[in-house]
């Protein structure tokens, strides 16, 4: 197996000792994306604007790796509290509009750097044999 790091220019800097980006045998694994504004700083404790804000760093994410949110094929988010699920599942389906990726959902007991929420992503990059739904190509 290979591994290799992979450069995200488009996302903000690593809070600690990770990589933002990791691909091993065709798949790119991020590391969990929290409210940090590319430039520096953090989104507002409002669960809306972080979710956004994780939502837009995993697109920018995507765009520097040539990927989209169709090669997503899983997620998992991590939230302060179970009860803003409803709105942080609103704002992540505005992002999947078709076919969207397996995903599980939790509440954490605390998130780091106090965030109130938190996404993690898996990616397939696209094969020839395998279009980028995961369906065979004829």
């Amino acid at each position: 197996m290979s591994k290799k790091v992979l450069t995200t220019p488009s996302a903000p800097p690593a809070m600690g000792p990770y990589s933002v980006a990791v691909e091993a045998n065709g798949f790119v694994f991020f590391s969990g994306q929290v409210g940090l504004l590319p430039e520096g700083g953090r989104a507002e404790d409002d669960v809306n604007i972080q979710t956004r804000q994780v939502m837009e760093n995993i697109k920018a994410i995507l765009a520097d790796l040539d990927l989209g949110f169709e090669n997503v094929v899983k997620t998992t988010i991590f939230m302060d509290d179970m009860a803003d699920y409803p709105l942080v599942n609103e704002i992540y389906g505005e992002y999947f509009s078709a076919a969207p990726p397996a995903r599980s959902a939790v509440q954490a007991a605390k998130l780091p750097g106090g965030f109130l929420v938190e996404i993690e992503v898996i990616v397939a990059r696209p094969t020839p044999e395998i279009g980028s739904l995961g369906e065979l190509d004829s």
